[in-house]
């Protein structure tokens, strides 16, 4: 009986090919589109979850009270790791890690920097297992002398994976030999683009390491014993930091992968992050398979009136409701096998320049049986999905209403058919406001005022012997004209390397907690990074030699200060005391899309380790690029010179919400090409119908515009509707999403605006071919059979 469902479906299948195209395609792309989203949520859903005792291993928050309420951050002072090896006996095994680079590798005559490398502790390794190709992870971090390569890097030093005990100079003073290879980390570890693991050791050794609690700096990572009492841990951890220290910081733990989802914090609490995102790109796979499964209902019921006469002929000879629900339904499950092989294939063809735009190496399970079983109940779902609806309403018809003639019309005022349409199109508006809103979300970040100059400015971390030579590095420049202005920071204006709620100064609140942005400098920051002075000065220390002990401040802080006269001002960080000799435009160094924090900008009596490099604009920038190498080979000549532009690194704090927008506006236009197959389907079989119709009114006269309106009003109608319910759910879905963000775009109307012309310029062109094509034809063709 199966076979005979199966056989008769193919033929009604090749009887209507064009509907099968259409419907075979639709879904394949549904399908496909599907799969592409949910093989990216499930790798976000897996992110920092693959490890095999991920579930045992937390990272080590922390948690401080400020005037805005709770700050947390997920970075440790070096010494608690010692503390919770000795005072937490949940805790198995720990490890620290501090995110390092810049070192010169050096093996033979090749010369690299090495900027993507972590401290770690011995443990490191036998916490996460990360795939080894060749060592012994229990003993690959014990010796200060030791580094772990990954395969990737070994290949790009050595040229070879064969190099356990090979030796690697390390800043032409330091020799470390190679203990232990990596395989490829997956992309969905936090460790992914990491090139070699050294040990804490080797830190300590040379004097990185401090036991600075005020320091909260490296990332802590511990597993605990299968039958630890989370909740008991919990308690130890939330004062360990206050017993051992003069801090007020709580701690606690968080499971790695949930840290990774849930980084969204509001008073203390984990509400939400990029698990937000994965929630709604989920709703968007499945809209897109519904819209597909549409586009098989409405084009199947529109064509009832040709399997009316089957079904009651069927019901005469006997078939009863299951069996003809049965057939119908083997109708849409070998469509919808056919169309999931395309849709395998499709995803196959793009999964390498999909995991390109997403970011992260994707990747089909073939060899895993559940992924097939998946795939086979996910073929069978869709099928029963976009079958279900036409099987019961074919099966439904009258035997004699159906042989008289009578049946359910096409042309009905509210039927399933024109609900379904209105339901596919509501989604599709959503779907392009929400791309709009994103475009438009991103759009407003990239073009809000940074509050410094991005153009013709690199920077250097100062490695070798930039440091010992940097006057004469300055004059060369300068001299030479190659650079207007350079001046030494801390870290790149992109990045927020410090922070620091000790600040004290006459007149604050003794109980208020308020927590700065830190930065220092050396001379003339000001000009070279294009910063915008309210009042004041810029550093000036030939001139001012006490500019060492100067600060300058954004004006959030000279607000937050509730200083009205901020210059001359002095406020003490730690032992040290600063005069305030400039108040300066906000700037953003952290995220575009939040607002900015008070910032300070100390004199160089703090560290600095960065060069800014403000290149002369009458220059060519390969010629000034070129020249400044040439002076950073006379004066650091055993390091490759090695920059990063400025406007560069302000671009990649966006590239997450690029991806994003790209992805959205991908699906979007994949949701209303989708529609418009099942648009167009639906408008030729409407033109097929009433062919008869439009041959008598072209007889009485009709134009050809006259019968193209009438074929394509309703659609306009039905799409109008579309809008009316898509609006104000695609206005608080994205009011929502943008609510997220402290620095916002309005969603005015002019976006809905934009979007029911799209709408309707897409569906009018969509239906209008057919509806011209029928109006052209010649009337006397429909009508020589009356």
């Amino acid at each position: 009986m199966i076979k005979n469902y199966f056989k008769i479906a193919f033929r009604n299948l090749k009887k209507n090919k064009g509907f099968t195209a259409i419907n075979i395609v639709g879904l394949a792309i549904g399908m496909a589109a599907a799969m592409l989203i949910m093989l990216w949520v499930s790798s976000q859903l897996n992110f920092d979850n693959t490890y095999p005792k991920s579930k045992l291993i937390y990272s080590v928050g922390s948690m401080e009270q400020s005037d805005k309420g709770p700050d947390v951050w997920f970075s440790t002072p070096k010494p608690l790791y010692e503390v919770v090896k000795n005072d937490i006996s949940e805790v198995k095994q720990s490890s620290r890690l501090n995110n390092t680079g810049g070192f010169l590798f050096t093996y033979d005559d090749k010369k690299i920097i090495a900027k993507k490398g972590a401290f770690v502790d011995s443990a490191f390794l036998q916490i996460f297992e990360l795939p080894l190709l060749k060592g012994n992870p229990k003993t690959a971090l014990v010796e200060p002398t030791d580094i772990v390569l990954t395969k990737d890097y070994a290949m790009t030093i050595f040229g070879s994976t064969d190099v356990i005990g090979k030796s690697i100079k390390v800043d032409s003073t330091e020799v470390l030999k190679v203990s232990a290879i990596l395989d490829e980390i997956p992309s969905n570890s936090r460790f992914a683009e990491m090139n070699f693991f050294v040990p804490w050791t080797w830190m300590e050794k040379i004097n990185f390491s401090d036991k600075n609690w005020g320091n909260s700096s490296v990332n802590l990572f511990v597993e605990l014993y299968p039958d630890a009492n989370l909740d008991a841990v919990q308690n130890k951890f939330k004062t360990i930091t206050q017993k051992h220290s003069d801090l007020k910081t709580e701690n606690f733990l968080k499971q790695i992968g949930d840290n990774y989802l849930y980084n969204d914090y509001k008073n203390g609490i984990a509400v939400g992050g990029r698990i937000d995102m994965v929630k709604i790109f989920m709703i968007i796979a499945g809209f897109i398979l519904l819209i597909a499964c549409i586009n098989f209902m409405n084009l199947s019921t529109a064509q009832s009136e040709r399997r009316a006469k089957e079904v009651g002929i069927r019901k005469v000879v006997g078939a009863n409701k299951r069996s003809l629900i049965s057939q119908f339904l083997s109708e849409s499950i070998l469509l919808s096998i056919i169309s999931g092989l395309l849709a395998f294939v499709i995803v196959f063809l793009l999964l390498s320049p999909y995991s390109d735009l997403v970011g992260r190496k994707l990747s089909l399970p073939i060899s895993n049986f559940y992924f097939w079983l998946s795939f086979i109940g996910f073929i069978l779902l869709t099928g029963l999905l976009a079958g279900s609806y036409p099987a019961f309403f074919l099966s439904s018809f009258q035997p004699i209403k159906v042989l008289k003639g009578k049946f359910v019309q096409f042309q009905q005022k509210i039927s399933p058919r024109k609900i379904l349409v209105v339901t596919q199109f509501a989604i599709a508006v959503i779907m392009i406001i929400s791309t709009l809103v994103i475009r438009k979300q991103i759009d407003h970040a990239q073009n809000r005022d940074a509050g410094f100059n991005k153009e013709n400015l690199i920077y250097i971390s100062e490695s070798g012997d930039i440091k010992k030579n940097i006057e004469l590095i300055k004059n060369e420049l300068l001299s030479r004209g190659i650079a207007t202005s350079v001046s030494r920071t801390m870290s790149p204006m992109t990045e927020r390397w410090s922070g620091w709620n000790g600040f004290s100064w006459e007149g604050k609140d003794p109980n208020s907690i308020i927590n700065f942005n830190r930065q220092s400098a050396d001379d003339r920051v000001v000009e070279t990074l294009g910063l915008r002075l309210i009042s004041g000065r810029d550093f000036d220390l030939k001139k001012y030699p006490t500019d060492s002990m100067s600060a300058i401040i954004n004006e959030s802080a000279a607000k937050i200060m509730n200083l009205e006269n901020p210059l001359g001002t002095q406020f003490v960080d730690g032992d040290d005391k600063y005069t305030i000799i400039g108040v300066i435009k906000d700037f953003i160094q952290e995220s575009p899309f939040r607002t900015v924090t008070p910032t300070v900008i100390e004199g160089a009596n703090m560290w600095v380790n960065t060069l800014n490099i403000k290149f002369n604009s009458k220059l060519a920038t390969q010629d000034a690029l070129s020249k400044t190498e040439q002076v950073f080979k006379e004066y650091n000549p055993n390091y490759p010179f090695d920059y990063q532009f400025l406007d560069e690194a302000y671009a990649k704090k966006f590239e997450e919400t690029q991806k994003t927008g790209k992805l959205a506006t991908i699906f979007a236009g994949l949701t209303i090409f989708i529609s418009c197959l099942g648009l167009f389907g639906l408008a030729a079989y409407m033109a097929e119908s009433r062919t008869k119709e439009i041959g008598v009114r072209k007889v009485l006269g009709a134009s050809i515009f006259s019968v193209t309106k009438m074929l394509s009003k309703e659609f306009i109608v039905l799409i109008s509707i579309s809008c009316l319910i898509g609006f104000p759910i695609a206005y608080w879905a994205m009011n929502k999403y943008i609510s997220d963000f402290s620095y916002r775009s309005e969603i005015n109307w002019e976006i809905f605006v934009i979007t029911a012309v799209l709408a309707l310029l897409i569906t009018v062109l969509t239906v209008s071919y057919q509806s011209i094509k029928a109006a052209m034809a010649n009337p006397v063709d429909s009508l020589r059979d009356e």
